[in-house]
Parts: structure tokens; C-alpha cells; sequence
């Protein structure tokens, strides 16, 4: 399948013998999966600066519609509102169609209605809290923060290892989960306190933090990202994450003491051939990102090469749906072309096909809403 441009997925068509931008390979069962599960996927791809948005048209095959959002890397969903991270601003999409309406064959339409500037923080993990409003993982300034109406950001965290605000990334803090409606436990390449020292500790330096606790609750990752507290049907909650270094997506197990006593144990419940980052959850299933590594500075040499050639494979570009209760890989999306790595996705419940304005053609100025 073919990914078209936003022109495209409006109902025009490419010239003849133009190379598509980005080439989609789904397995057999993948867009039997979203009509199964009655869910659409966003994923923001990071160095390409686009958001997708992967859903099925009325032929029931699958339909992909894209927008340029600079550098765009975390996602947050909740209710009818899409919140995106990207190069400097943390921009809020709202839905303007009413159940059961339409347009242009698409029942989701996201359009932009506020954006906070942040400046160049270098903002990943994004979540919404129990109210709604967003947090975010500044990285740059080694901390959590929350937009501000008068400033670029408000702090609310910082790990216990981090001696002063600032802005020079030195531990690349990265990822967030939330729990009962408040930040619970993030994810750092290292426990560095000089910039750019987590650099030195790519292959076992990173570490989660248990946010109330102020911290460290496991240790000897090797640069962690994506946790998510999420509850399989039945069982208790579990912090998942991926381990991305190795190339293996697994849960934390509490140490001797229970939790947080530092000493928790990363389980791993698959290996996967890419880079991990990335990942949503609902019910038994776990969406997650595998990249292609960007450059051998940052990602080279980690165990995932060996692990990779260990298994005679490469690094994958593309969207995996795994089963939490085996670990086995049930679907996949994979991508070639001009997109080669992904940064967050997220699940749309309820949503057959959905899109979004942009911001240069005339849909945003004729697109009113009212409440």
C-alpha cells in the first residue's frame, strides 16, 4: 500500500512515475485487526517531522493520511482532543465532527485550536493527567514540566540526581507513565549530572524513576523508553517499557522488598528487530514503534546489533502489535522510503478513519467550529 500525500488523501492523484515518499507493508491480518478491534492508530515519525494517521477506508483496506508537524515526537490522546510535542510547541488538535457525521469519507477530524510555546526544549513523552491538561518530558532541561499561558514552561519534577535547572540534557530523561491520573514513573538514558554524559552509558547506565518516591527504582537498562502502567483484563497493574538498547519490550518485576525499593527487575516478554520506541496499550495488546538506528554515534554498538545479527535479521522500520499475554507478534506495519524512524504512537478507540487540518492549505481558514 502506498501512503498518499494530503492532497492525495482528499482524492487526487500522484503523476505518473513519482516515487511515493513512503512505502506501507502490512501483514495478511493487520487491517482485519482495526475492524476487529474497532481502533485507528497516530504515530509521529520524529526526524521526518510528519504525523500519521492509519485507518481503513470504505473498502475496509487500509488508509493512511499524513501532516508536517516539525520534529514532532510525543503523542496524547484522550476523548475528542490529540495533543502533539514538537519542535517548540505543544499544539492541541480538537475533533469537530459529531458521532455518526463525516467528511470526505473520514469520521475523526482533528483541527488545530492552541499551541503553548515551549522554545526548543526537546520534549518527548507526552501524557495527559486525570484533568485532562498535558505533561510533558522536557529533555533538555532534565525534567517534567506542564505548559504555561505566561512562560515557556512550568517545572514540576526533576530526578533526585539532578543537581540544578538547566538546560543541557546530561541524563536524557525520556519517557513518562502515568497512574491514576497523575506522573508516576519515567525513564532515563543514564543518572548523569554533566551535559551530554549520558552518552557515556548508552549501553547500561539507563534507569526508571518512581516520581512520588523521588527515586531510582531500577537500574543497568540500556536506553530505556516508553513506560506505561497498564492492567491486562483480570490482573493487576504493571509498569511495561522497552528496553531499547537490547531490542526487547518486557515489564518491571518489584525487587525482594517490593516496591520502590530499588532493586526491580526488567522482564523481557519479547525481542523485536529495531529500535523500540513508542508504545500504546489497550486491553491485551501493546502497539509499539521499531526504528531503523539513525546514526551509529548514538545508536551504534549497542547489544541490539549483536542481537540483530545473532538472529541474521535488520532493523525494521515499522508498527507491531503484540499479544501481552504470549509476546507473540500478531500484526505489523512496516515502512520504507523516506521514513525510517518513529517516536510515539498512539491508539484511537471508536475510530474507523480519521485525519487532521493543516496549516497552509484553505481547510483552516474555512473550517469553523462552534460550541
Amino acid at each position: 500500500m502506498t501512503q498518499p500525500s494530503e492532497d492525495q488523501a482528499q482524492g487526487s492523484r500522484s503523476s505518473p512515475g513519482t516515487a511515493p515518499p513512503v512505502r506501507f507493508s502490512p501483514s495478511p491480518r493487520f487491517a482485519g485487526w482495526l475492524a476487529e478491534e474497532r481502533v485507528s492508530l497516530a504515530f509521529t515519525t520524529y526526524q521526518t517531522g510528519k504525523l500519521f494517521f492509519i485507518g481503513l477506508g470504505p473498502d475496509g483496506r487500509l488508509s493512511a493520511f499524513e501532516r508536517s508537524l516539525e520534529r514532532c515526537a510525543g503523542l496524547a490522546a484522550g476523548g475528542q482532543s490529540l495533543f502533539v510535542a514538537t519542535l517548540y510547541q505543544i499544539w492541541r488538535f480538537e475533533n469537530a465532527l459529531r458521532p455518526g457525521q463525516e467528511s470526505q469519507g473520514y469520521d475523526r477530524l482533528y483541527v488545530p485550536q492552541m499551541s503553548s510555546v515551549t522554545g526548543d526544549v526537546d520534549a518527548h513523552d507526552l501524557a495527559l493527567d486525570g484533568k485532562g491538561q498535558p505533561v510533558f518530558v522536557n529533555t533538555a532541561c532534565n525534567c517534567l514540566a506542564r505548559p504555561r499561558d505566561t512562560h515557556s514552561f512550568q517545572p514540576i519534577w526533576r530526578p533526585p540526581f539532578i543537581s540544578e535547572l538547566t538546560a543541557e540534557d546530561r541524563c536524557h530523561l525520556n519517557g513518562l507513565a502515568m497512574r491514576d491520573g497523575a506522573p508516576a514513573y519515567v525513564t532515563a538514558v543514564s543518572q548523569s549530572d554533566v551535559a551530554s554524559g549520558w552518552r557515556e552509558r548508552r549501553h547500561d547506565g539507563g534507569c526508571v524513576m518512581d516520581v512520588a518516591a523521588n527515586q531510582v527504582i531500577a537500574d543497568g537498562l540500556s536506553m530505556p523508553h516508553s513506560p506505561r502502567w497498564h492492567a491486562l483484563p483480570g490482573e493487576a497493574g504493571r509498569l511495561w517499557l522497552h528496553n531499547s538498547g537490547t531490542g526487547e519490550f518486557g515489564f518491571l518485576t518489584p525487587g525482594p522488598d517490593g516496591p520502590p525499593d530499588g532493586d526491580g527487575r526488567f522482564e523481557p516478554v519479547c525481542f523485536c528487530p529495531g529500535y523500540l520506541r513508542g508504545l500504546a496499550m489497550f486491553g491485551p495488546y501493546a502497539v509499539m514503534g521499531l526504528s531503523k538506528p539513525r546514526d551509529r554515534a548514538t545508536f551504534g554498538g549497542l547489544p541490539l546489533d549483536k542481537a540483530l545479527a545473532d538472529r541474521g535479521a535488520e532493523a525494521r522500520c515499522a508498527l507491531q502489535v503484540v499479544d501481552l499475554r504470549s509476546g507473540d507478534c500478531l500484526h505489523w506495519l512496516r515502512m520504507e522510503g523516506l521514513v525510517s524512524e518513529l517516536y510515539d504512537v498512539a491508539v484511537l478507540p471508536g475510530v474507523r478513519r480519521p485525519m487532521a487540518i493543516g496549516f497552509k492549505g484553505d481547510e483552516i481558514r474555512r473550517v469553523l467550529t462552534l460550541p
